[in-house]
């Protein structure tokens, strides 16, 4: 008696744990089913597919889904790396940035159901009119990170001359300004053919900018440049808010991009040439406000708060980054400065004729452990030279 009730319970537990699993699997299953529709394909609707299920991977109970003690172990090791690649993505690790996008890339193209019918609904890469500035830019440096690395942005400014001071409508001196025509000039003499893994790629890295990325300076940041800052220019949202009650027309020139907010404002330090990008944009003060919320937070430096409105950090690779927010400044803004020791020599830095009497000068006076004052303006090299120097 008692062994047919022992075979019985036994039979009601296993039939409740194949119920179990199959209502588990059949919800799974109505959940990867993706309703497709005029929006499916848009940038706003596969990053929220991807934030959910990038979500669910590293929430998820791996005790509830009867998995054998290997799977169980393996799942695990990747669950914990996806976590730890997410939260180094933010602050700057270019390994870890690499993972996610690689992972991105795989839900779009392996549960999403990205090909190349639908992949130029998100960016019309076959419509070259249709292309925004930011969209042919993205093409540019992609392409040119594939053959230079992260040499791709100066290769670039050095092939165009893009560095040179030109005059722009508005302004009555030149300036280092690379412009939207400037770009979409350069994509059309380049002339790229694209293939599905490029243009799959440039989504995804769109993608991953404005979910653990930082906006439209992402790419940029990352390449070997001598730095990287925004919200340093234009006008604050603080001063909108008055102009709108009062000038209508001025509020109008503004909306139409006549006058530059500071959310437009993204410069770049290239060869110790300010250059702005006036072809970038973070789109709204709160897309600003999320990079600049993020970008300074490696080994936790505490809290940017309104009592604290600055932050000094590090980032992973060594970067220097400061941080201001309202009410100390009047927008949020940062300053990212790159210190390539590799590339730094007297020879680069030291150009005018007789450089070699000063280089000796400075060799000499290093090695004879004197004390010595770098003095300059602002963009002249002064770290570069101690960086050198050391």
């Amino acid at each position: 008696m008692l062994n047919i009730i022992g075979i019985a319970l036994v039979l009601l537990v296993g039939a409740m744990l194949v119920m179990n699993f199959l209502k588990k699997r059949n919800a799974e299953e109505a959940e990867a089913t993706i309703e497709v529709d005029d929006k499916t394909y848009t940038l706003d609707v596969m990053k929220a597919f991807v934030k959910k299920r990038l979500d669910e991977i590293t929430k998820i109970n791996l005790y509830d889904i009867g998995l054998s003690e290997e799977e169980l172990k393996r799942r695990k090791n990747k669950k914990y790396e996806l976590k730890k690649a997410l939260k180094g993505c933010t602050y700057g690790d270019v390994n870890d940035k690499k993972y996610v996008k690689e992972l991105i890339y795989d839900l779009l193209y392996r549960e999403y159901g990205v090909d190349e019918t639908n992949v130029s609904k998100a960016i019309p890469f076959d419509i070259p009119s249709l292309l925004t500035a930011q969209d042919k830019f993205d093409v540019i440096l992609y392409m040119y990170k594939n053959e230079f690395g992260y040499e791709a942005l100066g290769e670039i400014i050095n092939k165009y001359n893009l560095d040179q001071l030109k005059y722009v409508a508005g302004e009555a001196k030149p300036c280092y300004v690379i412009t939207s025509e400037e770009i979409s000039d350069i994509y059309e003499k380049e002339n790229f053919v694209l293939t599905l893994e490029d243009k799959i790629n440039i989504v995804v890295q769109r993608i991953y900018q404005y979910y653990k990325g930082y906006s439209s300076i992402d790419e940029i940041r990352d390449m070997n440049i001598d730095g990287v800052s925004g919200g340093v220019s234009g006008l604050p949202e603080s001063f909108l808010s008055q102009v709108a009650q009062t000038d209508g027309d001025y509020l109008s020139q503004i909306a139409e991009h006549k006058v530059p907010r500071a959310c437009d404002s993204i410069w770049i330090m290239f060869h110790g040439k300010s250059i702005r990008l006036a072809f970038l944009s973070f789109g709204t003060e709160a897309e600003l406000k999320r990079v600049c919320q993020n970008i300074y937070k490696y080994n936790n430096p505490g809290q940017l708060s309104d009592t604290n409105g600055y932050k000094i950090n590090e980032m992973k690779d060594g970067s220097r980054v400061v941080v201001v927010r309202p009410s100390m400044s009047e927008t949020w803004a940062f300053f990212v400065r790159k210190f390539d020791v590799k590339r730094a020599t007297l020879e680069q830095i030291i150009r005018f004729p007789g450089k070699e009497d000063a280089i000796d000068l400075l060799k000499y006076l290093v090695k004879g452990a004197r004390i010595i004052s770098l003095t300059g303006e602002q963009g002249c090299r002064k770290n570069n030279n101690a960086y050198g120097n050391d």
